[in-house]
């Protein structure tokens, strides 16, 4: 089984990458995410998930270990194949699956495509205790309950975190005021050195899920 390639992006298309590795050329399918970070002609390392069928063989590549240990996770419900789970991925970030299973959010499941009403209630029932815990940068995961400063001022430069991570945690069900707050204080609280849209979203989802 292919577990991971490293080479040159080749070609690049909606859904996918060519990585040639010792002149050989491997098509990957990717989410959306992945793709965009992936530019032709340069070199990447990337972890897949090669699944065979009967009549077919695909590989799958991710970034990092939590997208790819969650590609598997999400088809241990029935009725979920590789193609939807990527496209539950491609939807919602392994980290976004995660608290939406912790919370039980079938609304934050129901906006992947594919995935109706009825899936969405199994996954959250399938899938608890299943998906890895939500690590924050600061070592805590999810089930604890996280204390920031009072809400301070956000430099300019952070303003788009700031403005990407409360959309994101108003996609999964949070109230705009509560998700503004939670992810202003996060923002304040960090080094900005390691202010980023990933890990604002980890300690603010570890802060709100940890009250309920």
């Amino acid at each position: 089984m292919i577990a991971s390639l490293r080479g040159t992006v080749i070609d690049k298309g909606l859904d996918g990458v060519v990585i040639e590795c010792g002149g050989v050329g491997y098509q990957c399918v990717t989410t959306p995410a992945t793709n965009a970070q992936l530019a032709r002609g340069e070199e990447v390392f990337v972890l897949t998930a090669h699944v065979v069928r009967e009549d077919s063989q695909t590989l799958y590549a991710f970034l990092d270990s939590e997208q790819r240990a969650a590609f598997a996770t999400v088809q241990s419900v029935s009725g979920v194949g590789a193609r939807l789970a990527m496209g539950i991925l491609g939807t919602l970030s392994a980290t976004e699956l995660a608290a939406a299973v912790h919370a039980g959010d079938v609304k934050a499941l129901q906006k992947a495509p594919g995935v109706g009403k009825r899936l969405a209630e199994r996954m959250a029932v399938d899938l608890k205790g299943k998906m890895p815990e939500l690590v924050a940068p600061n070592g805590h995961t999810a089930g604890e309950t996280l204390e920031f400063p009072a809400s301070g001022a956000v430099g300019e430069d952070d303003t788009q975190v700031l403005v990407q991570v409360t959309e994101a945690l108003v996609g999964l069900g949070f109230s705009e005021k509560e998700s503004e707050a939670t992810a202003r204080s996060v923002i304040t609280s960090m080094p900005a050195t390691e202010v980023n849209v990933s890990a604002v979203l980890r300690a603010s989802l570890s802060a709100m899920n940890g009250g309920r």
